[in-house]
């Protein structure tokens, strides 16, 4: 089944966090305040009441964004699970950074 986010919701999928360092050292906690994640689909934006316009989210697929590991851990009500893959369900105002290409 084919879903996709509504308003200015994006879908994403969390990136693994790093569990041991390069040089092979074992980390049990971990400080992050931000975690990456892939976008994986797009709600088409927020509706404007006063004008009637629909305003386009500047996320599209494929890219990667910088979030607030509260919202990527999922706990709080915001994660899905659509055919055997985990995502989190996130507002585009939320997302803190997305990556820019060099183009």
């Amino acid at each position: 089944m084919k879903m996709k986010p509504m308003g200015d919701q994006l879908l994403l999928k969390a990136h693994e966090t790093q569990s041991k360092t390069k040089s092979g050292i074992i980390l049990t906690a971990t400080n992050d305040v931000y975690g990456y994640a892939d976008v994986i689909n797009v709600g088409p934006g927020v509706f404007n009441p006063m004008s009637g316009d629909i305003i386009p989210n500047i996320c599209k697929e494929g890219d990667i964004v910088l979030v607030p590991v509260s919202k990527l851990s999922g706990k709080n009500g915001n994660q899905i699970k659509l055919e055997e893959d985990t995502y989190v369900l996130v507002r585009e105002s939320e997302i803190a950074m997305v990556s820019v290409s060099d183009s």
